[in-house]
């Protein structure tokens, strides 16, 4: 809030712009210094009265007194304070709020903007501004005032964007103040050591400037996005500042041509309209640039045509349509489906007559300062009155209070999972990924009871069953999208129907796998917490200085969790040696597949071999019922090559196989045979006959085909395939 500069450069029109404010500053400050306590007790400070009239063009019925105690609270707390420019301290907050003011803010939220730094700053309490100015002043003095670093240390910068969030979730103004504070210190930040200006424009660039996108604040937005692009890549955009300033310097401009056609057609359909030239801003010329190469004449602004109301959009369109040649992929339809930030607009293209391609944004008077202006041009999100239903901007709650539209989305999935991200680091990291995120998706549930999930673009299953389930998601095995099996990993698009399956039992659980699949920090958060709870065991006979029993010993060896066929035994060193024969001709019986370091015993066969069973082998047990005597035997080594059927029980979905056919292979297993027996009940069995090269590696194999998304349990065949 007290960032200190001169302006750095950018284009003509944003120069102009900061030389009038600089001139105005300076004028105002010496008005603040000079004059302010000559202001009588009703007569509105000169320095304030610049304000006073953008205030009174949105709002004529303003009632500027609390505007005028508000700046004389300020002026006499900032007194004696500068600027590192040397400007007097109370321009700062004069010139917040003259941006706010600009963009069409209420009078609290000015109120607010004016004392934003005294509380931070001076010796002005919260307790006194809640005594002068009410509450909700109150409330968003203390959201935008910054947490002393001396207390927080490192963690004060992302602690405090916690605090401010958490604030505009029950009030957008206190960032829409956050918001024109930042943009006045971006405009005098050259004073700014370059490391500072540069730690200042990219905090700017990965957080205050989607956040400006998030509340649909373009007019800050776009100068943000100029006065970073200008402090981080100073030389791209000279680029794109001397591209702009040859082309203002052109004799012609072909899309002014355009604009006088698209009157003309406009007027002979009797549509009243206004037809603007809207110039791109700097940064966005160089986009356009990287992403044609050569930027045509119609390519440094677009066409922009207001009209009064929704119906008039629409017929505008028609005559751009019928009277130019459209290029139909460039339209886009955001009244009938707004953006997340309540953008509003036709967007379309056409040629013109010579070939040239215009792009035309075609909205309504309102649509255009809602654009512009975003939740700064809603004014207070909890005033009551009626609302009209037709406007996404102004939406009544069934209490006949309109409903903040910033709270239900993407705001509300940041309140949520930050509760979460208790380290500063975690939450700092986590809010910049969320918010790089720039476009927002809706899924709906196939139970009519619930409501739909507003998601960002690229979420997947795992991201939907923690923004709708929570912790319990924890649980989630599977998921119907637009009626048909999915895993989890799968990327929902805008429109989808989703289900999610739980499992009925609670024994399930995330696995490391959830985290490459998880978008967003609401899931990524739980599913990091849950696995640092619960440590992988380590695999059966992988414990360290593990060795096979004595012979005789066998029944004290832990028991796996599955079995297999080994392999025939080599020639010089079987799998298995019989007490007191080692060179005895051992095999495997295939009935039960002993596998190490599975408990096992020999029976005498035909040929002086030697049979090796499990001890829990149905054939064993009745032959030692029927008085045939066991032969102590012991496993050579646990590391073995061996063959085992392994059968996975699993919901039937798309991709299963392809799923855990993955999965064995990266566990080097290779398939001898696989069935997959037809689906009964959306229920499935997959069979599959590998050779693994290392016994040892089994359970860790199993626990790994468990994981795969649907499959709720994997068991050993009693008898080996093929």
């Amino acid at each position: 809030m007290s960032t200190e500069a001169t302006t750095p450069s950018d284009s003509d029109h944003r120069r102009r712009a900061s030389r009038r404010d600089v001139v105005l500053l300076r004028r105002l400050g010496r008005a603040a210094f000079f004059r302010a306590g000559t202001a009588t007790r009703d007569r509105m400070p000169d320095a304030i009265e610049h304000v006073a009239q953008a205030h009174r063009r949105h709002h004529p019925g303003a009632d500027l007194d609390t505007l005028r105690r508000a700046y004389l609270l300020a002026e006499s707390a900032h007194r004696g304070q500068t600027r590192k420019s040397g400007e007097p301290y109370i321009t700062h907050p004069l010139a917040v709020t003259l941006i706010l003011a600009e963009l069409g803010a209420e009078t609290t939220t000015l109120t607010a903007s004016l004392l934003h730094d005294t509380v931070e700053d001076t010796d002005v309490t919260l307790d006194q501004v809640r005594a002068d100015f009410g509450d909700e002043v109150c409330h968003l003095v203390d959201g935008v005032t910054k947490l002393e670093k001396v207390d927080y240390g490192a963690a004060a910068e992302p602690e405090t964007f916690r605090k401010m969030l958490v604030a505009t979730g029950s009030d957008v103004r206190v960032m829409s103040i956050k918001l024109a504070d930042r943009l006045h210190n971006m405009r005098t930040l050259g004073v700014m050591r370059p490391e500072k200006q540069a730690r200042i424009a990219r905090v700017t660039r990965d957080v205050l400037i989607p956040l400006a996108e998030r509340l649909g604040v373009q007019a800050v937005k776009t100068e943000l996005e100029d006065l970073v692009f200008a402090v981080l890549h100073p030389e791209e955009h000279a680029r794109a500042e001397e591209l702009l300033r040859a082309h203002r310097e052109r004799d012609d401009d072909p899309l002014a041509d355009v604009a006088k056609s698209v009157r003309g057609v406009l007027r002979e359909a009797g549509i009243a309209a206004e037809v603007l030239v809207r110039p791109r801003h700097v940064l966005s010329v160089h986009r356009t640039r990287v992403k044609r190469g050569e930027l045509g004449p119609c390519d440094y602004g677009r066409l922009l045509i207001l009209v009064a109301e929704n119906a008039d959009c629409y017929a505008v369109l028609g005559e751009l349509h019928t009277c130019f040649t459209p290029v139909v992929a460039e339209f886009k339809d955001f009244i009938a489906a707004p953006k997340f930030n309540l953008y509003q607009s036709l967007h379309t293209a056409f040629s013109a007559h010579r070939g040239d391609v215009a792009e035309v944004l075609v909205r309504t008077y309102r649509m255009h300062r809602v654009a512009e202006a975003g939740v700064v041009a809603l004014g207070d999100p909890h005033r009551g009155g009626e609302a009209d239903p037709s406007d996404p901007a102004d939406v009544a709650a069934e209490d006949g209070e309109r409903a903040d539209p910033t709270r239900p989305g993407w705001l509300s999935r940041l309140l949520e999972w930050q509760r979460q991200a208790t380290d500063p680091d975690t939450f700092w990291t986590a809010l910049r990924d969320e918010l790089a995120r720039d476009r927002e998706i809706t899924v709906f549930a196939e139970d009519a009871d619930e409501g739909p999930l507003h998601l960002p673009a690229g979420a997947t299953c795992v991201d939907a069953a923690y923004a709708r389930h929570g912790q319990a998601a924890h649980d989630c095995i599977g998921a119907r999208v637009n009626g048909r099996l999915a895993t989890l990993r799968t990327v929902l698009r805008d429109g989808d129907t989703l289900r999610l399956l739980l499992a009925p039992d609670g024994a399930s659980g995330p696995s490391p796998e959830w985290l490459e699949y998880a978008a967003t920090p609401a899931a990524q958060i739980p599913i990091r917490h849950w696995l640092a709870g619960r440590p992988q065991a380590p695999a059966d006979g992988e414990q360290a200085g593990w060795r096979p029993t004595p012979a005789g010993a066998a029944g004290t060896v832990p028991v796996p969790d599955a079995g297999a066929e080994p392999e025939a035994p080599r020639r010089t060193e079987p799998a298995a040696v019989v007490a007191g024969a080692p060179d005895a001709r051992v095999r495997l019986a295939g009935c039960c597949t002993p596998v190490p370091p599975d408990p096992i015993r020999g029976f005498a066969v035909h040929g002086g071999a030697v049979t090796v069973h499990r001890e829990s082998c149905p054939a064993a047990v009745r032959m030692v019922s029927a008085g045939r005597h066991p032969l102590p035997v012991s496993w050579r080594s646990a590391s073995i090559g061996c063959r085992v059927t392994l059968r996975a029980e699993a919901l039937g979905r798309p991709h299963l196989l392809a799923d855990l056919t993955e999965a064995l292979a990266t566990h080097g297993a290779a398939v001898l045979q696989a069935e997959v027996t037809p689906p009964r009940q959306q229920r499935v069995r997959h069979t599959y006959t590998l050779r693994l090269p290392d016994a040892s590696g089994l359970p860790r194999l199993i626990r790994a085909m468990r994981r795969v998304p649907g499959v709720y349990d994997v068991s050993r065949a009693s008898r080996a395939t093929g």
